[in-house]
């Protein structure tokens, strides 16, 4: 299975707006999206579920890729790593899965993951994208990072 963490890309700061699941993307925002989106295209198979946060921010970073997805409320701001997995079907889903969240519950996911179980406060940048693979080997399985990428990579 494939798990594709993608955080959103940069937002209005709280104080702008009060809400945090109002804040919408800064235009910089939009151009991070849009080269990730482009890249993630490429890259992504077809049969890939997308899941997003109902946060603006992250929804119009969905955006960019013109796919469909689904809205998760387990990837929302406040998510834990368990809502995370749970809503990626970690690790039954037959398809990859391009979840589009938030820090701190993505660094911690992937930390979990990455370590066998150890969650640590890892940073994943804002619109930046860990792709990680669990394969099985020699009668056991684990978890690779197959890609990390930046907007600024592309």
């Amino acid at each position: 299975m494939d798990l594709i963490l993608w955080r959103h890309a940069d937002a209005l700061e709280l104080r702008e707006l009060g809400d945090d699941l109002a804040r919408g993307l800064t235009p910089k925002g939009e151009r991070q999206a849009a080269r990730m989106a482009s890249w993630l295209n490429q890259v992504l198979p077809e049969s890939t579920r997308i899941l997003v946060s109902p946060a603006k921010r992250a929804q119009q970073t969905a955006q960019a890729l013109e796919r469909k997805f689904k809205t998760a409320p387990g990837l929302s701001p406040d998510g834990t790593v368990d809502s995370l997995l749970a809503e990626a079907r970690w690790p039954e889903s037959r398809h990859p899965v391009l979840v589009v969240g938030h820090q701190p519950t993505l660094g911690l996911a992937a930390s979990y993951l990455l370590t066998g179980g150890t969650v640590q406060p890892w940073s994943v940048r804002k619109a930046g994208v860990w792709w990680l693979r669990l394969r099985e080997r020699n009668d056991s399985t684990e978890v690779v990072l197959a890609c990390v990428r930046g907007p600024e990579h592309l």
